[in-house]
């Protein structure tokens, strides 16, 4: 979107660059690079990426202070995954936005979802290192948000990560993280800060501490948890712990379980369209008008099947089928709490939303499609970018934009693993010019 920098970017790029590119994440990640890199960085206004930095840091603070909110979102957590101990706000959050065409022509960013859940912070720092080394980028470009710069971005994770602990006693925690994909994240953040990658599964109950045995084979009792576990994988693959998570366990949670239901997809309705005052209390909410904007129309499926729902969209003018049939094309399907794109469906029909148990429809909500505008000029046409900023927020610190992850693609979905078989997208980063 920086146009001269494009041009030479194309102009330069030769296909055995790439293959440079995917060597060297390899070797640097110490394992293979699973997921779709794509070939190029992308180069956005500083003042693009830092208005929606700014945005979703926002969205984040007002959930924050919105008890309604925050009362709605615990009881939305799912039996047997509400942990004790709960930290006061979140220690990572990443937000997702689109960039759609406004009325007037203008690019806009659009919130596709706010999530308070570790990212791949360390694997997005090597990569756009790599980038920068592999392609020769001018030193006038940096990657880093919030007034970070490499040594400031480091600092700010470890405090983040480790909290005041000494390393040996933290952990990384995943189901069966060997096997996952993330695996170049988990390595590099291990070597990083010197923290264990460990099974979730795998951990000790003792007393009232968690145990995991280091590489020594010694018993070694945790501190601090850098939890990568996902619940939705756990609940899908029926992982039984050796411990019960909702025991008061002597441990502290860097990314508390919690947040990962109290910021979520979950909190899109709510910010779209505030539920009115209720009988002894209020719901005033006071989002700024420039981040409320950055936010798609979206209800509860529940709401639109059985309440006002329907209603709120329509006056939002959302497309929609004449009568109580037919095919919802402008709206998207999505389940509240899965991960990567997990269950979204495009286009519903009304019967398959009748079809949605009566009491499961609370964990569902509709939203407005966005059509991304494709930005970024690559020898396969015009390409759309989602841009992701992670957020880091120590424990006694302030909330701060730290690194931005680029996802390209020509798909209907902007995840890498709906653009197989294709050139120039998947995971990738963005630089703006000092």
């Amino acid at each position: 979107m920086i146009s001269d920098l494009r041009k030479a970017f194309n102009a330069r790029y030769r296909p055995e660059n790439y293959g440079e590119l995917l060597a060297e994440a390899d070797a640097r990640a110490g394992t293979r690079v699973e997921f779709r890199v794509a070939e190029t960085p992308i180069f956005l206004p500083e003042e693009l990426l830092s208005s929606i930095a700014a945005a979703g840091a926002e969205l984040a603070r007002n959930l924050l202070g919105w008890p309604e909110y925050l009362a709605a979102a615990q009881a939305s957590i799912p039996e047997g995954f509400r942990v004790g101990g709960e930290s006061a706000h979140p220690n990572f959050l990443t937000a997702d936005f689109a960039l759609v065409r406004g009325e007037d022509g203008t690019l806009l960013p659009k919130l596709v979802e706010m999530q308070a859940f570790p990212s791949v912070y360390a694997y997005q720092a090597m990569i756009g290192d790599v980038y920068r080394e592999v392609y020769q980028l001018p030193d006038s470009l940096e990657m880093f948000l919030g007034g970070l710069d490499e040594k400031g971005f480091w600092e700010l994770f470890r405090r983040t990560v480790l909290g005041n602990h000494a390393p040996e006693s933290v952990v990384l925690t995943e189901v069966d993280p060997l096997h996952q994909k993330t695996l170049p994240d988990f390595l590099l953040t291990s070597a990083a800060l010197g923290i264990a990658v460990v099974d979730i599964a795998s951990l000790i109950p003792i007393g009232n501490k968690l145990h995991y045995r280091n590489p020594h084979g010694q018993l070694t009792p945790i501190h601090r948890i850098y939890n990568r576990a996902i619940a939705d994988e756990m609940i899908a693959r029926k992982i039984e712990l050796p411990f019960n998570l909702q025991d008061a366990w002597d441990v502290e949670w860097a990314g508390h379980p919690n947040w990962y239901f109290l910021m979520s997809k979950y909190s899109i309705p709510w910010l779209w369209h505030p539920p009115e005052a209720t009988a002894g209390g209020t719901s005033e909410f006071a989002l700024g008008e420039s981040s409320r904007s950055v936010v798609p129309p979206a209800v509860f499926l529940s709401d639109f099947l059985e309440g006002q729902g329907r209603a709120w969209l329509a006056e939002a003018g959302v497309p929609l089928p004449e009568g109580e049939s037919g095919v919802y094309d402008e709206l998207l399907l999505k389940p509240l709490f899965s991960f990567a794109g997990k269950g979204i469906q495009f286009g519903p029909s009304h019967a398959e939303l009748l079809a949605i148990p009566i009491e499961q429809r609370g964990d569902y909500l509709l939203q407005q499609r966005m059509y991304f505008v494709p930005t970024i000029e690559t020898p396969f046409g015009l390409t759309q970018a989602e841009i992701r900023i992670l957020y880091l927020w120590p424990d006694g610190g302030t909330l701060t934009p730290a690194l931005s992850l680029v996802r390209l693609g020509r798909g209907k979905m902007m995840g890498v693993d709906h653009n197989r078989n294709q050139e120039w997208v998947g995971g990738s980063a963005a630089f703006w010019r000092r």
